[in-house]
């Protein structure tokens, strides 16, 4: 994976995020799936079947190039093939899944609303009956690889509680606008998902879940891919100031020699492998089939949060130059702010916590 970045992605990534577009993503997503990263923690339909820890140096790897390359690769994966895979039928699984692991079919999973982040429970999207057919119709915004998927996975609200739907894009009524003038995640294609009256079979829905545990479940799966990830980014970012710090001479010497940089660079260290090991201590209980939600969300709260500090710090030891792209900080620092976001703000992490430790629950 790690080579794989090198060759496709490093060469061109400051370019792509200083034109914001992620040109040839169709191709990269069948390279992508060649090299069996497209969920590649998932078994049959011609997915790897790689263990958690593996899944996640995969994501390590791919976010140390970038946030954007990782979120296409864990939004396939982890969110739109994790969803068909455990909540699907059969027919499902075998109409979608071998052709999304290879990479011919990109997918997109839909829950956010414009108006509904952090309380999915309150969606307005919805989905009736029509005959032996549903009727869909509501707006998601903020979805990774909305405008070049061809299967959506969208929650919506019906009589019977909340259900997930398998929805081809190219279904009259539905469209995705993409989100433009984005100052983070610029290399990665996010779009709303527009759904007017969209009219699917009965067998669209996934039958094996109702509520919002559906949803929740994949996400925090793909939670777990953003612990190991932001360490990547994080090992980048750290990797240049250590580099930086060894060249740039100041009063005649490496500025790597005063003992300021050489705390800045000791205390990134500490928190890099603390993280890096977090992170595979989660692993471990994923594949022994122990890991629990609330220790997702610790892994995500500390890991990310623990990113952004170690690129800002990386930006200080490199001065002016931090936020030039010609180094790859502030790309990294800017891309972070979205991950410290997405699938649950810090707040939301707190509170699953808070809510583990006191049995007492401050949602509500």
């Amino acid at each position: 994976m790690r080579g794989w970045a090198a060759r496709r992605v490093l060469p061109h990534v400051a370019e792509w995020y200083e034109r914001g577009e992620l040109p040839g993503i169709r191709e990269l997503a069948r390279e992508l799936g060649e090299i069996g990263a497209l969920g590649m923690s998932l078994s049959g339909y011609g997915c790897a079947g790689a263990s958690a820890v593996q899944y996640g140096l995969a994501c390590l790897e791919l976010e140390a190039a970038d946030s954007g390359i990782r979120s296409l690769v864990s939004v396939q994966g982890s969110l739109a093939m994790y969803a068909i895979h455990r909540f699907g039928s059969e027919e499902q699984r075998r109409e979608w899944l071998p052709r999304m692991a290879a990479g011919e079919v990109i997918g997109c999973f839909g829950l956010t609303e414009p108006d509904h982040g952090s309380d999915p429970a309150s969606m307005r999207t919805y989905a009736r009956r029509d005959g032996g057919d549903w009727v869909l119709t509501g707006r998601k915004a903020w979805i990774t690889n909305g405008s070049v998927a061809g299967v959506a996975v969208v929650w919506a609200r019906t009589d019977d509680g909340i259900r997930g739907f398998v929805v081809p894009t190219d279904s009259p009524g539905f469209s995705a606008p993409e989100i433009r003038h984005k100052w983070s995640l610029r290399a990665s294609v996010t779009s709303e998902l527009v759904m007017d009256d969209v009219r699917l079979p009965a067998d669209a829905v996934l039958p094996e879940v109702t509520g919002l545990k559906g949803p929740l479940g994949c996400l925090s799966h793909a939670r777990y891919g953003i612990v190991w990830g932001a360490m990547g980014a994080a090992r980048t970012c750290f990797e240049a100031a250590v580099g930086y710090a060894k060249s740039r001479e100041q009063f005649g010497r490496p500025i790597g020699g005063f003992q300021l940089t050489q705390a800045k660079l000791a205390d990134m260290a500490v928190e890099l492998h603390k993280g890096i090991l977090l992170a595979h201590h989660l692993g471990r209980r994923m594949d022994a089939g122990r890991l629990r939600p609330e220790q997702v969300s610790f892994g995500k709260l500390n890991n990310v949060r623990e990113a952004i500090g170690i690129c800002r710090t990386a930006r200080t030891v490199l001065g002016a130059n931090g936020i030039s792209l010609e180094y790859p900080v502030m790309r990294h620092a800017t891309n972070l702010e979205s991950v410290l976001t997405y699938e649950g703000t810090v707040e939301m992490h707190q509170l699953v916590l808070g809510k583990a430790l006191t049995g007492l629950d401050a949602f509500r």
